[in-house]
């Protein structure tokens, strides 16, 4: 016998694709870090990381939706953290010595929240962000618009 559907049951199922751009990197020594990098956190783990002294940052990978029974998204996969009513993603930044492992010191939050309705519709999105702080230091806690800005992928 099939469950009753409840209004966080899902319905529908699909993709999001995501492009984060990121410039004005924090250059590979700030403060008391050497080697600084960023990534893309998928799952506990850094993906993509690059040197924080680069001319630019870009990352693409895709994440799951559900629209639920009540009309509204869910987001899923290994690069969403978080609570279902707040749902985000990473940007990890750590120490990389060559030959070394990532050794992570801070994060930052994007919010899925904050995309806006048309752009998870269409299934594409792309956003672009300055990561370096006020302080000179690697973007950290929660980045929101307009300091991330978001627009159709081209």
């Amino acid at each position: 016998m099939t469950p009753p559907a409840t209004a966080a049951s899902a319905t529908t199922r699909g993709e999001l694709r995501l492009r984060l751009v990121g410039r004005d990197l924090p250059g590979r020594s700030c403060g008391s870090y050497d080697d600084v990098h960023v990534a893309v956190q998928r799952g506990r783990d850094p993906e993509g990381p690059v040197a924080g002294d680069a001319g630019g940052a870009v990352w693409e990978f895709t994440v799951g939706t559900v629209t639920t029974a009540d009309g509204t998204v869910d987001f899923r996969g290994p690069y969403v953290h978080g609570r279902r009513e707040a749902r985000f993603l990473y940007l990890t930044w750590g120490e990389l010595p060559q030959g070394g492992e990532f050794a992570m010191f801070r994060r930052a939050k994007i919010f899925f929240a904050d995309l806006p309705d048309a752009l998870v519709e269409s299934g594409a999105a792309e956003g672009s962000l300055p990561l370096t702080d006020e302080c000179g230091m690697p973007l950290c806690a929660a980045v929101r618009p307009p300091l991330i800005s978001w627009r159709p992928l081209p």
